[in-house]
């Protein structure tokens, strides 16, 4: 695994790494809702870009979207402007070979995460999920989007993935920087030639990153410690629902201790059906002990969130066993009231969208779903299984 040096660190009881980059002050963060919000902004930051650009990202297409950012990263590079992108193997796998060839012959920077090779077998599973564009040092945008017209589609069609996604300013963003460059060492074999980001005083946020690297899974224990402490709500928005034992006790706990729990995730829209089968699994039990459950209508929900009180975390982590298990991830946790506020008016929008599952009408639903439930169950039980013997083997 890659730590910071500079940053101190404390493995938990449950594996969980702790505080490796601390809480900063000093910062904006704005929310942005949807790819017809979020890609005219990144791209208007890429072309006001005057020293060098940073992208590390998973889903990444051939297609409209992706033209607009070749394009962009292309006439930076020709401005002379550092470009570095660092994308995921297997998440770039539909970005076709003429795009790639147009980043190089612009002379863009670029290096794939955990190459797919036959002879890797189960270690081609290991992948990086994070979704970062960095600008100058000074501006940061991360959530749960890839660069793919799955999310702002060209035509006039609004059957477009549901998103999330914040744009950071201020001491946050030289950790964001500092751990691109750390993954990006790791990939390409050389260090990154850029100057540290200036610290400087941009709003009056007080936010920190937060990583995962299996086996340490310090966002996961961050998460756990406020479902722990939480009081008023637990809002839970996320694209893949495959809960922890740990995680659905203590939603579950909460729920019975008062607090306002709620989990929002896609409804019959979703790429990957399978996994939403998994995932109603554990429907049953949280709706018996007082959790709430939504189900997004109008379209894909892609969106990860959380919010506890006035804690949150907005990023590319799931709440699934690949996370656990396979993934780097990392998210940006906001501790602030008003902002928590903000964050509320815009999920608020999304439950009012959703259907809510009722406890009665869960149980009484037909015996096949029961059984596509028990059956993917099955399958990801063995997946999981089969991972973590693995891991353990690596260990010894």
């Amino acid at each position: 695994m890659i730590l910071p040096q500079s940053f101190s660190t404390k493995l938990t009881r449950d594996g969980s790494l702790q505080s490796v980059y601390p809480w900063r002050s000093n910062n904006r963060i704005s929310v942005l809702v949807d790819g017809p919000c979020y890609y005219p902004r990144m791209l208007e930051c890429i072309e006001n870009a005057q020293h060098y650009l940073l992208l590390e990202m998973y889903l990444v297409e051939s297609g409209e979207i992706a033209n607009r950012f070749i394009d962009a990263f292309s006439r930076a590079a020709d401005r002379g402007i550092a470009v570095y992108l660092l994308l995921d193997d297997f998440g770039a796998r539909a970005f076709g070979q003429k795009d790639r060839q147009r980043l190089l012959d612009a002379g863009v920077q670029l290096t794939f995460f955990n190459p797919l090779q036959y002879d890797k077998w189960r270690a081609n599973l290991y992948r990086d999920h994070r979704k970062l564009l960095l600008i100058d040092g000074k501006v940061v945008f991360t959530g749960g989007a890839g660069i793919t017209d799955e999310f702002a589609p060209t035509d006039s069609s609004d059957d477009y993935w549901h998103d999330i996604m914040v744009e950071c300013s201020g001491s946050v963003v030289g950790d964001w920087q500092h751990a691109f460059a750390a993954v990006w060492k790791q990939c390409s074999k050389t260090a990154l030639q850029l100057p540290l980001p200036r610290a400087e005083r941009a709003g009056d946020l007080s936010a920190r990153l937060t990583l995962i690297h299996p086996p340490f899974q310090e966002v996961k224990g961050s998460l756990t410690n406020q479902l722990r402490s939480s009081q008023q709500r637990i809002w839970i928005i996320t694209a893949y629902f495959i809960p922890t034992r740990k995680i659905r006790r203590l939603l579950q706990r909460a729920a019975r201790r008062g607090v306002d729990v709620r989990v929002l995730v896609p409804g019959e829209k979703t790429d990957h059906p399978a996994i939403r089968r998994v995932g109603q699994r554990y429907y049953q039990r949280l709706l018996r002990n007082g959790v709430r459950i939504f189900e997004y209508q109008p379209r894909f929900l892609h969106a990860k969130i959380w919010l506890c009180d006035d804690w949150v975390s907005v990023g590319s982590t799931n709440l699934d066993r690949w996370t656990q298990h396979w993934n780097l991830e990392a998210n940006q946790e906001v501790n602030d009231s008003s902002f928590a506020a903000r964050m509320a008016v815009v999920l608020m929008d999304d439950f009012a969208s959703s259907c809510e599952i009722q406890y009665a009408q869960w149980r009484s639903r037909p015996w096949y779903q029961r059984l596509l439930e028990s059956f993917w169950s099955t399958v990801a039980m063995w997946i999981q299984y089969y991972s973590q013997r693995r891991l353990r083997s690596r260990r010894k």
